[in-house]
C-alpha cells in the first residue's frame, strides 16, 4: 500500500512536459497500454511482497514436484464423486411382492408365475397387489386351484422381487410396504456428515497440519467408503455414509488448501479446477460401474478398491511450508522447500531462505473465535457464507428439478457430467480474462436466473425446461469450480481450512433447506428464495476484494492493518485517475519505469547504472 501511495503521489506531482503533450493528454487521457503497465506494476509489487512467491518461483513454479503434488490429489477427487453420488444408484425402487413360498409345500413343481397367480390378489387393472397376500390355508393344491383363496392379509414372510434385475439396498433390507426410507432422508444424512466434517477437519487441519488431516481423510474414505460393501443392516449403511461424507469434505478442503499454498499465479487456479474436472469424471465412472454391476455391494467393492492404492502414495505428501511458518517451524519449512527444489533440479538462493522467519510473535495463534472478533475477517466470512448458501440451495433445487423430466437415471447423470466438465474447464479462461470476483458473480447470477425461469415457464414445454436446467447447472458448476479457489485465496493461512469448512457448512445448509422445501411440495418457494438470496449475496460479494495476481495472506496481522474505509480508497482511486488524466502517456510510462527499477534491484537497467556510479564516483538523485 505504501508503494502504491508513493506511485500515486509521483504520478500526481509529475511536472508537465509541454503544451503539445498536455493537449495530447487531453485527447487521450488514459490509453489501454498505460492501464496494462499499471496492472503489471501492481502485479510486480504484490508478487515481491510475498516471500513465498519468490521462493516458489526460484524452485520452479510448476516443476516435477508440483506436478506430482497435483497428481496425488486427482484420484481421490475422482473417488469422492463416486462415494458422493452412489446413493442415486443403490436405492432403485423395485416392485415388491409378498413371499408366498408356503404353497410350494403343496405343489413343489409350481412355476413362479403360477405361484403368484394363486396366492396374490389383483387390483382393478389386473396387476398383482404389492403389499398384500391371501391368507394361507391347509388345503391341497387341487382345492386351491378349484375354489381359490378369498381372505387377504399383509405380508408375513417377507418379500420377493421377481421383476428386479438389480440387487439394491431396498430389496437387500426390504425397505418396502411401510418400511420405506426416502432418498431425501439418505441425502440429508449425507449432507449432515458434510456439515460436521467440514467443521471437524477444518479445525484439525489448522491445528495439526494439512498432511495429518489429509491422511486421516484418506483413511476415513478407506474405512467408511470401501467398508460400506460389508454392512449388514440399514443403520450400519447410514452410519458408514455419514462417516464417508466427513472424510470426503475433509480431503477436499485440505487438498485445496495444500495446492493453494504450494502453487503460485495461474497454476493455482488451474490445479484446483482440474481437480473439479476429475470430480465430473468420477461421476461418469460411477455411472458406468453402476450400469455394469447389478449388485450394490459389488459396486462399492469395485469402485472403492482404488482407495487402497493411494494411501501409500500419500505417505510422501509434503506439508505446507506456509502452515509450518505460521506454527514457528522455520527449519522444517526450509527443509521441505529445499526438498522440492532438489526434485525440480533447482537451487533456492540463501538470501531468500534467510528472509524466512517467524512473523511477529513466536508462534502465530488463531482460533475460530477470530472469525467473530476480527471485524474485517468477520465481514469476509459473512459474505462467503451467504454466497455458499445461495449456491448450495440453487444447485440442489436445479438438481432435484431433473427428476420431473423422466430422462432416466443413467442418461441424466451422464449428461449432467458431460455438461459440467466443459463448464469447469471454461471457467479457467474466464478467470484469466475477468478475474475471480466478477466471473463468479456472473455465473452465480446466470445460474439463479435459469432457476427462476424454470419456475415461471409452463411445464408442458419439456425440451425448453430441460435446456434451462442444463444451462443453470452449467453456470453453477463453473461457479463451484472457481469459488473454492477464491475462498482459499481470501482467507489467511492460519484459518484457511476452517474458513473453507464454514463455507461448506453454509453450502450444506442451503442444500438441506432445498431438500426440505421440495419434499414439502414448495418448489416455487425454493426457487423464489434462490433469487432473493442471490441478490443479497451479490450485494455482499461486491465488498470482497479481487484475488487474481495477489499474494496470499498468511496471518491475521493483515486484517488488523486493514483499517482504511471504502470511501478513502475510492478517493485515492479517483485522485489517481485525475492525476493520470493530467499527464501524457509517455510521462506516465517513464514514471512507472522509474518506480519499477526502484522496486526491483535486479531490473536490467539497474546494473549498468550502478557500474557507472562506481566508476565515475557520482551520485544519482
Amino acid at each position: 500500500m505504501a508503494r502504491e501511495g508513493n506511485l500515486r503521489a509521483e504520478l500526481q506531482y509529475q511536472p508537465p512536459s509541454g503544451s503539445s503533450n498536455q493537449q495530447e493528454a487531453g485527447e487521450h487521457p488514459r490509453s489501454w497500454s498505460l492501464e496494462k503497465l499499471l496492472r503489471k506494476l501492481k502485479a510486480t509489487e504484490t508478487y515481491q511482497d510475498d516471500k513465498f512467491a519468490s521462493i516458489l518461483d526460484s524452485l520452479g513454479q510448476f516443476g516435477t514436484f508440483q506436478r506430482k503434488l497435483v497428481a496425488l490429489t486427482l484420484i481421490p477427487n475422482l473417488l469422492s464423486s463416486f462415494f458422493m453420488f452412489a446413493d442415486l444408484f443403490v436405492f432403485t425402487v423395485p416392485n415388491p411382492y409378498c413371499n408366498t413360498s408356503w404353497i410350494l409345500a403343496m405343489g413343489p413343481n409350481l412355476t413362479e408365475a403360477e405361484q403368484l397367480n394363486l396366492t396374490l390378489p389383483r387390483d382393478a387393472n389386473g396387476s398383482f397387489l404389492t403389499c398384500l397376500m391371501y391368507v394361507p390355508i391347509a388345503w391341497d393344491l387341487d382345492d386351491i386351484i378349484q375354489f381359490g383363496l378369498n381372505y387377504t392379509q399383509s405380508c408375513s414372510d417377507g418379500w420377493i422381487y421377481p421383476e428386479s434385475k438389480r440387487r439394491s439396498v431396498i430389496n437387500e433390507f426390504d425397505l418396502v410396504c411401510g418400511e420405506e426410507l426416502s432418498k431425501e432422508a439418505v441425502h440429508t444424512t449425507f449432507l449432515a456428515g458434510l456439515l460436521i466434517g467440514a467443521l471437524t477437519f477444518g479445525f484439525i487441519s489448522d491445528k495439526l497440519g494439512r498432511y495429518t488431516s489429509i491422511l486421516l481423510s484418506v483413511l476415513g474414505m478407506m474405512i467408511f467408503g470401501f467398508g460400506i460393501a460389508f454392512v449388514s443392516s440399514l443403520h450400519q449403511y447410514l452410519f458408514f455414509r455419514f462417516g464417508v461424507s466427513q472424510a470426503l469434505v475433509g480431503f477436499y478442503i485440505n487438498s485445496v488448501s495444500l495446492v493453494t499454498e504450494w502453487l503460485v499465479g495461474e497454476h493455482r487456479a488451474h490445479a484446483v479446477i482440474l481437480g473439479q474436472c476429475f470430480c465430473s469424471l468420477g461421476t461418469m465412472f460411477l455411472t458406468g460401474l453402476a450400469y455394469c454391476f447389478p449388485h450394490w455391494r459389488l459396486l462399492f467393492f469395485v469402485g472403492g478398491a482404488p482407495v487402497f492404492s493411494i494411501i501409500s502414495c500419500f505417505c510422501i505428501l509434503p506439508e505446507s511450508p506456509r502452515w509450518l511458518m505460521m506454527k514457528g517451524q522455520v527449519e522444517e519449512a526450509k527443509r521441505v522447500l529445499c526438498c522440492a527444489a532438489k526434485e525440480n533440479k533447482k537451487n533456492i538462493p540463501l538470501t531468500l531462505l534467510g528472509k524466512l522467519h517467524v512473523p511477529g510473535k513466536k508462534v502465530t495463534k488463531a482460533s475460530v473465535l477470530d472469525f467473530y472478533n476480527n471485524r474485517h475477517l468477520r465481514k469476509v466470512t459473512l459474505a462467503i457464507g451467504c454466497v455458499w448458501f445461495t449456491a448450495g440451495h440453487s444447485y440442489f433445487t436445479l438438481s432435484l428439478k431433473m427428476r420431473d423430466f423422466d430422462m432416466g437415471l443413467y442418461v441424466s447423470q451422464m449428461a449432467t457430467s458431460m455438461i459440467e466438465l466443459p463448464a469447469r474447464l471454461g471457467s479457467i479462461f474466464l478467470f484469466e480474462q475477468f478475474g475471480r470476483k466478477w466471473t463468479l458473480a456472473g455465473t452465480l447470477l446466470q445460474g439463479t436466473f435459469m432457476n427462476f425461469l424454470v419456475l415461471i415457464f409452463p411445464s408442458d414445454l419439456k425440451s425448453v425446461m430441460v435446456l434451462m436446467v442444463m444451462v443453470g447447472r452449467f453456470s453453477l458448476s463453473a461457479w463451484i469450480a472457481g469459488f473454492f479457489i477464491y475462498t482459499a485465496e481470501l482467507l489467511p493461512t492460519v484459518l484457511r481450512t476452517t474458513g473453507l469448512g464454514l463455507g461448506i457448512l453454509a453450502w450444506a445448509s442451503g442444500a438441506i433447506l432445498s431438500l426440505t422445501l421440495i419434499n414439502q411440495s414448495l418448489t416455487p418457494l425454493s426457487s423464489s428464495l434462490c433469487l432473493v438470496s442471490t441478490i443479497f449475496s451479490l450485494s455482499l460479494c461486491y465488498m470482497l476484494p479481487e484475488t487474481y495476481d495477489q499474494p496470499l495472506v498468511d496471518n491475521l496481522e493483515y486484517y488488523s492493518l486493514h483499517t482504511r474505509t471504502m470511501s478513502e480508497e475510492l478517493d485515492d482511486d479517483s485522485a489517481a485517475e485525475h492525476a493520470l488524466c493530467d499527464m501524457t502517456a509517455e510521462v506516465a510510462k517513464n514514471t512507472i519505469l522509474n518506480v519499477t527499477m526502484n522496486l526491483n534491484p535486479h531490473f536490467p537497467g539497474n546494473m549498468p547504472l550502478k557500474a557507472e556510479e562506481k566508476a565515475g564516483g557520482t551520485q544519482v538523485d
